[in-house]
């Protein structure tokens, strides 16, 4: 029987990212994200959901996860999940699943302050590049 583990997110970081590095040398990057859902109840009234998940990246992507983002920017990221277990302190069995990041993509563009204005692209014609006016309605 054929298997798939593949989750897409896109939400915001709740914290800065967290870089460290194995004893091998491969960086780890921990995240923290919030995706929120805007949905209408039954009622008519606006409801607003919000899960809370945390990821780990590794390598390259780590390194530029780390680099880039900070707490609040949005990202999205895709991966696979994966289920950690453990006992704690009092002998309790604890679990916690976490998506591992294998791509992202940043979804907000870096402002860029005191660059000039693009300059427009360059006409083919003579002609100036306008657009056609549209007929002003009398409705």
């Amino acid at each position: 029987m054929p298997n798939m583990n593949r989750v897409i997110l896109m939400g915001n970081l709740t914290r800065d990212p967290e870089l460290r590095s194995t004893t091998q040398g491969t960086s780890v990057c921990q995240i923290g994200m919030a995706i929120n859902r805007t949905y209408t109840d039954a009622d008519g009234q606006k409801q607003e959901d919000t899960t809370f998940v945390d990821g780990e990246a590794w390598g390259r992507t780590a390194e530029v996860i780390d680099q880039y983002m900070h707490k609040g920017e949005p990202l999205l990221i895709e991966g696979r999940l994966k289920l950690n277990q453990w006992q704690d302190s009092e002998g309790q069995n604890r679990s916690k699943l976490k998506v591992v990041v294998e791509t992202c993509q940043f979804i907000a563009p870096r402002p860029v302050q005191d660059a000039p204005e693009p300059s427009p692209p360059p006409q083919k014609s003579g002609r100036p590049n306008r657009r056609p006016q549209a007929a002003a309605s009398s409705r």
